[in-house]
Protein backbone atom coordinates (compact mmCIF):
# COMPACT_ATOMS: atom_id res chain seq x y z
CA UNK A 1 0.00 0.00 0.00
CA UNK A 2 0.89 3.63 -0.70
CA UNK A 3 -0.50 7.25 -0.57
CA UNK A 4 -1.07 8.45 -3.45
CA UNK A 5 -0.38 11.97 -3.35
CA UNK A 6 -1.47 13.04 -6.78
CA UNK A 7 -4.57 12.04 -6.14
CA UNK A 8 -4.33 12.28 -2.35
CA UNK A 9 -5.80 8.89 -1.81
CA UNK A 10 -4.26 5.31 -0.75
CA UNK A 11 -3.03 3.28 -3.22
CA UNK A 12 -2.43 -0.43 -3.85
CA UNK A 13 -4.40 -0.91 -1.11
CA UNK A 14 -4.25 -4.93 -1.45
CA UNK A 15 -0.46 -5.08 -1.57
CA UNK A 16 1.15 -5.56 1.92
CA UNK A 17 -1.33 -3.86 4.40
CA UNK A 18 0.70 -5.00 7.13
CA UNK A 19 3.59 -3.62 5.66
CA UNK A 20 5.16 -0.98 8.68
CA UNK A 21 3.58 2.80 7.66
CA UNK A 22 4.72 4.69 10.79
CA UNK A 23 7.50 3.49 13.21
CA UNK A 24 6.84 6.22 16.46
CA UNK A 25 8.80 5.79 19.86
CA UNK A 26 5.97 4.06 20.99
CA UNK A 27 5.51 1.52 18.25
CA UNK A 28 4.52 0.61 14.97
CA UNK A 29 1.50 1.46 12.71
CA UNK A 30 0.97 -0.62 9.65
CA UNK A 31 -0.58 0.45 6.43
CA UNK A 32 -3.80 -1.10 7.41
CA UNK A 33 -3.65 0.65 10.41
CA UNK A 34 -2.49 3.90 8.96
CA UNK A 35 -5.76 3.73 6.34
CA UNK A 36 -7.84 3.10 8.85
CA UNK A 37 -7.05 6.23 11.25
CA UNK A 38 -7.45 8.22 8.74
CA UNK A 39 -10.71 7.19 7.87
CA UNK A 40 -11.76 7.27 11.10
CA UNK A 41 -9.74 11.15 11.67
CA UNK A 42 -11.69 12.15 8.77
CA UNK A 43 -15.08 11.28 10.26
CA UNK A 44 -14.13 12.97 13.18
CA UNK A 45 -13.12 16.20 11.78
CA UNK A 46 -16.02 16.27 9.80
CA UNK A 47 -17.99 16.01 13.05
CA UNK A 48 -15.89 18.99 14.65
CA UNK A 49 -17.04 21.42 11.75
CA UNK A 50 -14.05 20.94 9.33
CA UNK A 51 -14.83 21.37 5.87
CA UNK A 52 -13.04 21.42 2.65
CA UNK A 53 -11.37 24.61 1.43
CA UNK A 54 -11.10 25.65 5.18
CA UNK A 55 -7.58 25.68 6.97
CA UNK A 56 -6.69 23.64 10.27
CA UNK A 57 -4.19 24.05 12.42
CA UNK A 58 -2.44 21.36 13.69
CA UNK A 59 -0.11 21.12 17.11
CA UNK A 60 1.62 18.46 18.11
CA UNK A 61 5.22 17.10 17.60
CA UNK A 62 6.03 13.63 16.43
CA UNK A 63 2.87 11.94 16.77
CA UNK A 64 1.45 9.74 14.49
CA UNK A 65 -1.93 11.29 14.93
CA UNK A 66 -0.13 14.30 13.48
CA UNK A 67 0.88 12.18 10.08
CA UNK A 68 -2.92 11.00 10.18
CA UNK A 69 -4.15 14.48 10.53
CA UNK A 70 -2.16 15.61 7.92
CA UNK A 71 -3.23 12.97 5.63
CA UNK A 72 -6.83 13.35 6.44
CA UNK A 73 -6.60 16.90 5.43
CA UNK A 74 -5.23 15.97 1.81
CA UNK A 75 -7.96 13.78 1.88
CA UNK A 76 -10.65 16.08 2.83
CA UNK A 77 -9.93 18.98 0.76
CA UNK A 78 -8.70 20.60 3.67
CA UNK A 79 -5.07 23.14 4.21
CA UNK A 80 -3.08 21.68 7.05
CA UNK A 81 -1.30 24.77 8.77
CA UNK A 82 1.74 22.38 11.16
CA UNK A 83 2.52 24.38 14.04
CA UNK A 84 4.76 22.44 16.30
CA UNK A 85 4.54 22.60 20.03
CA UNK A 86 8.51 24.38 20.62
CA UNK A 87 6.12 27.34 19.36
CA UNK A 88 5.00 28.95 22.61
CA UNK A 89 1.11 29.23 22.51
CA UNK A 90 1.09 33.06 21.70
CA UNK A 91 2.47 31.95 18.41
CA UNK A 92 0.21 29.14 18.11
CA UNK A 93 -3.11 31.67 18.80
CA UNK A 94 -1.09 34.16 16.41
CA UNK A 95 -1.43 31.74 13.59
CA UNK A 96 -4.63 30.43 13.99
CA UNK A 97 -5.89 33.71 13.14
CA UNK A 98 -3.96 34.54 10.29
CA UNK A 99 -5.17 31.45 8.48
CA UNK A 100 -8.71 31.87 10.02
CA UNK A 101 -8.13 28.15 11.05
CA UNK A 102 -12.11 26.55 11.18
CA UNK A 103 -10.29 24.84 14.07
CA UNK A 104 -7.45 23.29 16.10
CA UNK A 105 -6.36 20.02 15.89
CA UNK A 106 -4.30 19.08 19.28
CA UNK A 107 -2.56 15.74 18.14
CA UNK A 108 -0.99 14.67 21.47
CA UNK A 109 -4.24 14.88 23.13
CA UNK A 110 -5.87 13.94 19.69
CA UNK A 111 -8.85 16.30 20.10
CA UNK A 112 -10.13 19.23 18.29
CA UNK A 113 -10.42 22.73 19.85
CA UNK A 114 -12.11 26.31 18.32
CA UNK A 115 -10.37 27.30 16.18
CA UNK A 116 -10.03 31.43 14.87
CA UNK A 117 -12.23 34.63 16.41
CA UNK A 118 -13.85 34.74 12.56
CA UNK A 119 -13.35 31.26 10.64
CA UNK A 120 -13.47 31.75 6.74
CA UNK A 121 -12.56 29.83 3.69
CA UNK A 122 -9.06 31.02 2.30
CA UNK A 123 -9.19 32.89 -0.74
CA UNK A 124 -6.50 30.69 -2.30
CA UNK A 125 -8.28 26.97 -3.38
CA UNK A 126 -6.25 23.58 -3.62
CA UNK A 127 -4.20 24.71 -1.35
CA UNK A 128 -2.12 21.37 0.33
CA UNK A 129 -0.45 23.19 3.66
CA UNK A 130 0.42 26.32 4.77
CA UNK A 131 3.83 26.74 6.67
CA UNK A 132 4.95 30.14 8.43
CA UNK A 133 8.77 31.33 8.06
CA UNK A 134 10.38 33.89 10.06
CA UNK A 135 9.04 37.31 9.02
CA UNK A 136 10.79 40.45 9.04
CA UNK A 137 7.99 42.51 10.21
CA UNK A 138 8.33 40.19 13.43
CA UNK A 139 4.68 39.05 12.86
CA UNK A 140 5.45 35.24 11.05
CA UNK A 141 4.23 34.61 7.40
CA UNK A 142 2.36 31.76 5.57
CA UNK A 143 3.67 30.34 2.50
CA UNK A 144 0.99 29.05 0.43
CA UNK A 145 1.52 25.62 -1.53
CA UNK A 146 -0.81 23.93 -3.40
CA UNK A 147 -1.73 20.43 -3.52
CA UNK A 148 -0.13 19.57 -7.12
CA UNK A 149 3.50 21.41 -5.99
CA UNK A 150 3.51 18.34 -3.27
CA UNK A 151 3.02 15.62 -5.80
CA UNK A 152 5.84 16.74 -8.00
CA UNK A 153 8.17 16.91 -5.26
CA UNK A 154 7.06 13.71 -3.68
CA UNK A 155 7.28 12.54 -7.62
CA UNK A 156 11.30 13.21 -7.61
CA UNK A 157 11.65 11.31 -5.13
CA UNK A 158 10.50 8.46 -6.41
CA UNK A 159 11.48 8.80 -9.92
CA UNK A 160 14.89 10.11 -9.85
CA UNK A 161 16.33 9.39 -6.40
CA UNK A 162 16.07 5.30 -7.08
CA UNK A 163 15.73 4.80 -3.63
CA UNK A 164 14.74 1.50 -3.66
CA UNK A 165 11.72 -0.52 -2.96
CA UNK A 166 9.58 0.82 0.38
CA UNK A 167 12.52 2.08 2.18
CA UNK A 168 12.31 3.16 5.61
CA UNK A 169 13.32 7.94 6.15
CA UNK A 170 14.48 8.77 9.09
CA UNK A 171 11.60 11.98 9.97
CA UNK A 172 13.43 14.24 12.57
CA UNK A 173 12.34 17.95 11.30
CA UNK A 174 9.75 19.57 12.77
CA UNK A 175 6.26 19.30 10.61
CA UNK A 176 6.46 23.15 10.92
CA UNK A 177 9.36 22.86 8.82
CA UNK A 178 9.13 21.81 4.94
CA UNK A 179 12.17 19.61 5.16
CA UNK A 180 10.22 16.79 7.12
CA UNK A 181 8.28 16.83 3.56
CA UNK A 182 11.03 14.88 2.50
CA UNK A 183 11.19 11.84 4.52
CA UNK A 184 7.12 12.43 5.06
CA UNK A 185 6.22 12.17 1.13
CA UNK A 186 9.05 9.57 0.19
CA UNK A 187 8.12 6.99 2.41
CA UNK A 188 4.19 7.36 2.49
CA UNK A 189 4.69 8.01 -1.57
CA UNK A 190 6.57 4.74 -1.95
CA UNK A 191 4.92 2.42 0.34
CA UNK A 192 7.79 2.93 2.87
CA UNK A 193 7.95 3.61 6.57
CA UNK A 194 8.38 6.79 8.20
CA UNK A 195 10.49 6.58 11.32
CA UNK A 196 9.33 9.73 13.72
CA UNK A 197 12.00 10.70 15.62
CA UNK A 198 11.12 12.73 18.24
CA UNK A 199 13.27 15.31 20.40
CA UNK A 200 13.46 13.83 23.22
CA UNK A 201 14.63 10.12 21.62
CA UNK A 202 17.21 12.47 19.42
CA UNK A 203 18.10 14.05 22.61
CA UNK A 204 19.75 10.47 24.10
CA UNK A 205 22.17 9.92 21.68
CA UNK A 206 22.11 5.66 22.52
CA UNK A 207 18.58 5.76 22.28
CA UNK A 208 18.41 7.51 18.93
CA UNK A 209 21.07 5.13 17.16
CA UNK A 210 19.02 2.36 18.70
CA UNK A 211 15.64 3.53 17.51
CA UNK A 212 17.21 4.53 14.29
CA UNK A 213 18.92 0.72 14.25
CA UNK A 214 15.26 -0.76 15.40
CA UNK A 215 13.58 0.55 12.40
CA UNK A 216 16.10 -0.38 9.43
CA UNK A 217 16.07 3.25 8.39
CA UNK A 218 17.67 3.41 4.80
CA UNK A 219 17.22 7.12 4.26
CA UNK A 220 18.55 10.17 6.15
CA UNK A 221 17.59 13.55 5.72
CA UNK A 222 19.05 16.25 7.67
CA UNK A 223 20.84 19.39 7.81
CA UNK A 224 24.53 19.05 7.67
CA UNK A 225 24.68 20.48 11.20
CA UNK A 226 22.58 17.67 12.53
CA UNK A 227 24.96 14.77 10.88
CA UNK A 228 27.60 16.72 12.66
CA UNK A 229 26.26 16.61 16.09
CA UNK A 230 25.97 12.29 15.56
CA UNK A 231 29.70 12.00 14.76
CA UNK A 232 30.03 12.60 18.83
CA UNK A 233 28.54 9.25 19.17
CA UNK A 234 30.89 6.26 18.08
CA UNK A 235 28.06 4.00 17.16
CA UNK A 236 26.78 6.22 14.47
CA UNK A 237 28.45 3.55 11.50
CA UNK A 238 27.62 1.59 8.71
CA UNK A 239 28.63 -1.62 11.41
CA UNK A 240 25.59 -0.88 13.77
CA UNK A 241 23.08 1.11 10.75
CA UNK A 242 23.94 -1.41 8.02
CA UNK A 243 20.85 -0.13 6.53
CA UNK A 244 21.71 3.43 6.72
CA UNK A 245 22.48 3.94 3.00
CA UNK A 246 21.51 7.44 1.77
CA UNK A 247 22.15 10.45 2.98
CA UNK A 248 19.94 13.77 1.58
CA UNK A 249 21.67 17.21 2.73
CA UNK A 250 19.68 20.37 2.54
CA UNK A 251 18.75 23.48 4.41
CA UNK A 252 22.77 24.41 4.57
CA UNK A 253 25.71 24.62 3.19
CA UNK A 254 27.12 20.81 2.70
CA UNK A 255 31.31 21.15 3.11
CA UNK A 256 33.76 18.27 1.93
CA UNK A 257 35.06 17.83 5.36
CA UNK A 258 31.75 16.88 6.68
CA UNK A 259 30.95 14.31 3.36
CA UNK A 260 34.16 12.86 4.16
CA UNK A 261 34.02 12.46 7.66
CA UNK A 262 30.22 10.12 6.80
CA UNK A 263 32.35 8.65 4.49
CA UNK A 264 34.83 7.06 6.69
CA UNK A 265 31.48 6.51 9.04
CA UNK A 266 29.67 5.02 6.01
CA UNK A 267 32.20 3.90 3.28
CA UNK A 268 29.18 2.93 0.37
CA UNK A 269 27.08 5.58 1.07
CA UNK A 270 25.06 7.66 -1.23
CA UNK A 271 25.24 11.62 -0.40
CA UNK A 272 22.74 14.00 -2.06
CA UNK A 273 23.00 17.78 -1.43
CA UNK A 274 19.75 19.91 -2.09
CA UNK A 275 18.49 23.04 -2.19
CA UNK A 276 15.27 25.30 -2.45
CA UNK A 277 13.51 27.87 0.11
CA UNK A 278 9.73 27.13 1.28
CA UNK A 279 8.51 29.19 -1.15
CA UNK A 280 9.53 26.39 -3.44
CA UNK A 281 8.21 23.17 -1.94
CA UNK A 282 11.04 21.97 0.01
CA UNK A 283 13.61 21.80 -2.54
CA UNK A 284 14.53 23.14 -6.08
CA UNK A 285 17.83 21.92 -6.91
CA UNK A 286 19.86 18.36 -6.40
CA UNK A 287 22.87 17.11 -7.24
CA UNK A 288 24.79 13.60 -6.14
CA UNK A 289 28.45 13.44 -5.11
CA UNK A 290 29.61 11.30 -7.64
CA UNK A 291 33.29 10.30 -7.68
CA UNK A 292 34.33 13.45 -9.81
CA UNK A 293 33.05 15.94 -7.45
CA UNK A 294 34.41 14.03 -4.43
CA UNK A 295 37.85 14.36 -6.00
CA UNK A 296 37.54 17.98 -7.04
CA UNK A 297 36.13 18.64 -3.26
CA UNK A 298 34.46 22.16 -3.47
CA UNK A 299 33.70 24.27 -0.24
CA UNK A 300 31.23 24.03 -0.17
CA UNK A 301 29.80 21.31 -2.55
CA UNK A 302 27.46 22.99 -5.49
CA UNK A 303 23.51 22.74 -4.57
CA UNK A 304 23.29 21.39 -7.84
CA UNK A 305 20.91 21.33 -11.18
CA UNK A 306 17.20 21.76 -11.21
CA UNK A 307 14.50 19.12 -10.96
CA UNK A 308 12.81 17.99 -13.96
CA UNK A 309 9.57 19.63 -13.14
CA UNK A 310 11.96 23.45 -12.24
CA UNK A 311 13.99 26.05 -14.10
CA UNK A 312 16.40 27.78 -12.48
CA UNK A 313 18.07 30.87 -13.36
CA UNK A 314 20.44 33.95 -12.03
CA UNK A 315 19.43 37.53 -12.39
CA UNK A 316 21.84 40.33 -11.01
CA UNK A 317 23.05 36.89 -9.06
CA UNK A 318 20.08 35.80 -7.38
CA UNK A 319 19.37 32.29 -7.42
CA UNK A 320 15.48 32.58 -8.98
CA UNK A 321 12.95 29.74 -10.04
CA UNK A 322 10.36 29.27 -11.88
CA UNK A 323 7.51 25.94 -12.34
CA UNK A 324 4.26 24.94 -10.91
CA UNK A 325 6.62 23.86 -7.47
CA UNK A 326 6.76 27.58 -6.56
CA UNK A 327 4.10 28.92 -3.67
CA UNK A 328 0.69 30.57 -4.37
CA UNK A 329 2.26 33.65 -2.85
CA UNK A 330 2.14 34.10 0.88
CA UNK A 331 -1.59 34.42 3.26
CA UNK A 332 -2.69 37.79 2.32
CA UNK A 333 0.36 39.66 1.74
CA UNK A 334 0.48 41.11 -1.42
CA UNK A 335 2.87 43.14 -0.68
CA UNK A 336 5.08 40.70 0.07
CA UNK A 337 4.21 38.73 -3.24
CA UNK A 338 5.22 41.66 -5.42
CA UNK A 339 8.51 41.83 -4.45
CA UNK A 340 9.54 38.19 -4.82
CA UNK A 341 6.59 36.31 -7.49
CA UNK A 342 7.15 37.28 -10.94
CA UNK A 343 5.89 35.49 -14.14
CA UNK A 344 9.06 33.38 -16.00
CA UNK A 345 7.76 31.92 -19.61
CA UNK A 346 4.36 31.41 -18.07
CA UNK A 347 5.01 30.14 -14.61
CA UNK A 348 4.72 31.16 -11.29
CA UNK A 349 8.75 32.81 -10.53
CA UNK A 350 10.39 33.39 -7.32
CA UNK A 351 13.07 35.76 -6.10
CA UNK A 352 14.68 34.07 -3.84
CA UNK A 353 17.25 36.62 -2.13
CA UNK A 354 19.78 34.08 -2.48
CA UNK A 355 23.34 34.65 -3.90
CA UNK A 356 24.69 32.12 -6.22
CA UNK A 357 26.96 31.02 -9.19
CA UNK A 358 26.80 28.43 -12.09
CA UNK A 359 29.56 26.32 -13.29
CA UNK A 360 30.16 24.91 -16.68
CA UNK A 361 28.24 22.14 -15.88
CA UNK A 362 25.41 23.58 -15.36
CA UNK A 363 25.38 23.29 -11.37
CA UNK A 364 24.54 26.45 -8.80
CA UNK A 365 26.45 27.04 -5.90
CA UNK A 366 24.90 29.23 -3.09
CA UNK A 367 26.92 32.27 -2.54
CA UNK A 368 25.21 33.88 0.29
CA UNK A 369 22.09 35.94 0.74
CA UNK A 370 21.47 39.66 -0.33
CA UNK A 371 19.27 40.39 3.55
CA UNK A 372 19.40 39.66 6.57
CA UNK A 373 17.81 36.29 6.72
CA UNK A 374 19.32 33.74 8.21
CA UNK A 375 19.51 29.27 8.30
CA UNK A 376 20.54 28.16 11.61
CA UNK A 377 20.73 24.34 11.99
CA UNK A 378 18.07 24.50 9.41
CA UNK A 379 15.69 26.54 10.53
CA UNK A 380 15.01 29.93 8.52
CA UNK A 381 15.25 33.00 10.55
CA UNK A 382 14.48 36.45 9.92
CA UNK A 383 16.84 38.52 12.09
CA UNK A 384 14.81 41.10 11.98
CA UNK A 385 12.19 39.65 13.91
CA UNK A 386 14.49 38.50 16.81
CA UNK A 387 15.26 42.32 16.79
CA UNK A 388 11.95 42.92 17.19
CA UNK A 389 11.89 40.21 20.28
CA UNK A 390 14.44 41.79 22.05
CA UNK A 391 13.10 45.22 21.73
CA UNK A 392 10.02 43.59 23.79
CA UNK A 393 12.66 42.95 26.70
CA UNK A 394 11.69 44.48 29.78
CA UNK A 395 13.87 47.76 30.13
CA UNK A 396 14.84 47.72 26.55
CA UNK A 397 14.79 50.57 23.76
CA UNK A 398 16.18 48.60 20.79
CA UNK A 399 17.82 45.02 20.03
CA UNK A 400 20.00 43.65 17.63
CA UNK A 401 20.99 39.93 16.36
CA UNK A 402 24.63 38.90 15.13
CA UNK A 403 25.66 35.49 13.70
CA UNK A 404 29.06 33.86 14.35
CA UNK A 405 30.47 31.61 11.88
CA UNK A 406 33.09 29.21 11.51
CA UNK A 407 36.09 29.54 9.82
CA UNK A 408 34.41 27.46 6.14
CA UNK A 409 31.37 30.10 7.21
CA UNK A 410 28.66 27.97 8.08
CA UNK A 411 26.83 29.33 11.06
CA UNK A 412 27.50 28.35 14.88
CA UNK A 413 24.62 30.59 16.70
CA UNK A 414 23.46 33.76 17.39
CA UNK A 415 24.28 36.59 19.61
CA UNK A 416 22.16 38.90 21.05
CA UNK A 417 22.21 42.89 21.93
CA UNK A 418 19.74 45.25 23.87
CA UNK A 419 20.31 49.35 24.68
CA UNK A 420 18.86 49.77 27.74
CA UNK A 421 16.33 52.68 28.48
CA UNK A 422 19.18 53.55 31.07
CA UNK A 423 22.48 52.51 29.69
CA UNK A 424 25.55 52.42 31.72
CA UNK A 425 29.38 53.49 30.99
CA UNK A 426 30.85 51.19 28.55
CA UNK A 427 30.67 50.24 24.72
CA UNK A 428 29.58 46.83 26.42
CA UNK A 429 28.08 46.70 29.87
CA UNK A 430 26.22 43.98 32.45
CA UNK A 431 23.05 43.15 31.65
CA UNK A 432 19.94 45.31 33.90
CA UNK A 433 18.71 43.12 36.78
CA UNK A 434 15.14 43.41 34.55
CA UNK A 435 16.97 41.07 32.16
CA UNK A 436 17.61 38.30 34.70
CA UNK A 437 14.90 36.23 33.08
CA UNK A 438 15.69 37.20 29.60
CA UNK A 439 15.32 33.97 27.92
CA UNK A 440 11.88 33.11 29.80
CA UNK A 441 10.73 36.50 28.56
CA UNK A 442 12.00 36.14 24.85
CA UNK A 443 10.23 32.06 25.27
CA UNK A 444 6.95 33.64 25.87
CA UNK A 445 6.72 34.67 22.21
CA UNK A 446 9.32 33.11 20.04
CA UNK A 447 10.53 29.53 19.92
CA UNK A 448 13.76 28.63 21.28
CA UNK A 449 15.68 28.27 17.76
CA UNK A 450 15.24 32.06 17.88
CA UNK A 451 16.21 32.73 20.98
CA UNK A 452 20.14 34.11 21.01
CA UNK A 453 22.63 31.74 23.18
CA UNK A 454 23.73 34.80 24.58
CA UNK A 455 22.92 38.59 25.59
CA UNK A 456 25.14 42.05 26.33
CA UNK A 457 23.85 45.60 27.05
CA UNK A 458 24.99 48.38 24.80
CA UNK A 459 25.23 51.48 25.62
CA UNK A 460 24.22 52.05 21.87
CA UNK A 461 23.50 50.44 18.82
CA UNK A 462 25.89 51.47 16.57
CA UNK A 463 24.45 52.66 13.39
CA UNK A 464 25.56 52.49 9.62
CA UNK A 465 25.58 55.64 7.12
CA UNK A 466 22.05 54.43 6.05
CA UNK A 467 20.84 54.47 9.52
CA UNK A 468 20.69 50.74 9.38
CA UNK A 469 22.14 48.76 12.69
CA UNK A 470 25.56 47.87 12.10
CA UNK A 471 25.44 44.24 13.18
CA UNK A 472 29.37 44.04 11.78
CA UNK A 473 30.59 46.92 14.23
CA UNK A 474 28.40 44.81 17.25
CA UNK A 475 30.39 41.32 16.13
CA UNK A 476 33.45 43.13 16.42
CA UNK A 477 33.10 44.41 19.91
CA UNK A 478 32.11 40.49 20.46
CA UNK A 479 35.02 39.64 19.28
CA UNK A 480 37.08 42.18 21.36
CA UNK A 481 35.34 40.62 24.20
CA UNK A 482 36.09 36.91 22.86
CA UNK A 483 39.75 38.04 22.55
CA UNK A 484 40.30 39.81 25.98
CA UNK A 485 38.39 37.27 28.20
CA UNK A 486 41.11 34.48 26.39
CA UNK A 487 43.78 36.64 27.41
CA UNK A 488 42.90 36.73 30.94
CA UNK A 489 42.51 32.74 31.18
CA UNK A 490 46.04 32.47 29.98
CA UNK A 491 47.35 34.96 32.65
CA UNK A 492 45.58 33.16 35.52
Amino acid sequence: MRFDFDNCRFADVEAAPRAPALHTAEGTLDWAGLRSATEGWMARATTAGVRPGHALAISGHKQAAFVVAMLGCLRMGVTYVPVDTINPPTRLRRITELVHAIAVYDAAADTFLPGATAPRPLAVPDLAYIMFTSGSTGDPKGVQIGRDSVALFTGWIRDCLALGEAPAFMNQMLFSFDFSLFDLCGALGSGGCCVLCPREVIADSERFIDHLRESDVAVWASTPSFVRQQMLNPRFNAGYLPALRVFVFGAESLTSRVAEELWARFPQARIVNSYGPTEATCSTTWVEIDPALRAAAPNPFPIGVAKPYAEVFLDDGEICMAGDHVMRGYLERPDLDAGVLFEHDGKRAYRSGDLGEVDAQGRFYFRGRRDDQIKLNGYRIELAEVDVGLSRLQGVVAGATVVLRRPDGSLVRMVGFVEPAQPGPGALQSLPASLHDWKQQLERYMPPYMIPSELFAVDALPTTISNKVDRKQLEHRYQQLARTLRSKEKTQ
